[in-house]
């Protein structure tokens, strides 16, 4: 398995595209800005787009949505507890932070917590809440990475001062579903650069373990 890590956007939120070198088969996961350059990304690698999938609804994990459901005609999975979002500045966060709308298209299929298998990548379903009710990190067990949104990043959380944020659900989510996961396992995060499970129970300044 490839990844490709980009970032993207006003914020430099990382847009990660995971795929298959035999089949070409991908994911795009939180395309959120700047959908020309994850398009020529995955056409330059003649990729063909199974899903998009989303850690979270926030302006800046969505910006780029709509051009590359139009470009690859791929659905697009959300949790259930953000469904609406997508419609609502005032939800995602665009109308607060950026002083103007970010908006996309309703997703196609809900997330929920457990096992999914989508174009042949086995994905372990967590749903982590607490920087947003809907929030959920992928984890990929045959390759040892998981892809955690805005959940936890290298030395750090995601905030919680957004709508419906949580720093009690956020360390629960946090503490009970990722620092379960193996040591070496790694972390790749919303924005910044990668960890693992390992260094951040012993390095986070926000929740060690």
């Amino acid at each position: 398995m490839e990844i490709i890590t980009m970032p993207v956007g006003l914020v430099q939120a990382n847009c990660y595209i995971v795929y298959n070198k035999e089949d070409k088969n991908a994911l795009v996961i939180d395309p959120g800005g700047e959908p020309d350059k994850i398009i020529d990304a995955i056409d330059s690698q003649q990729l063909n787009v199974k899903a998009i999938l989303l850690t979270h609804a926030h302006f800046d994990h969505i910006g780029g949505l709509d051009g590359i459901r139009n470009s690859t005609n791929a659905p697009v999975y959300l949790h259930k507890s953000e469904w609406n979002w997508l419609a609502e500045p005032a939800l995602n966060g665009s109308a607060k932070l950026m002083g103007e709308t970010i908006t996309a298209a309703a997703a196609d299929k809900e997330l929920e917590e457990g096992s999914i298998d989508i174009g042949g990548f086995t994905i372990e379903i967590l749903h982590t809440p607490g920087h947003s009710p809907g929030s959920v990190s992928f984890v990929f067990p045959d390759d040892n990475f998981a892809i955690s949104g805005d959940v936890l990043f290298q030395q750090g959380i995601g905030r919680t001062d957004l709508v419906e944020g949580d720093m009690a659900t956020l360390e629960k989510s946090i503490r009970t579903k990722l620092y379960r996961l193996a040591d070496d396992l790694t972390i790749l995060p919303g924005h910044g650069p990668a960890t693992t499970i390992g260094y951040e129970k012993k390095n986070n300044p926000f929740f060690p373990a």
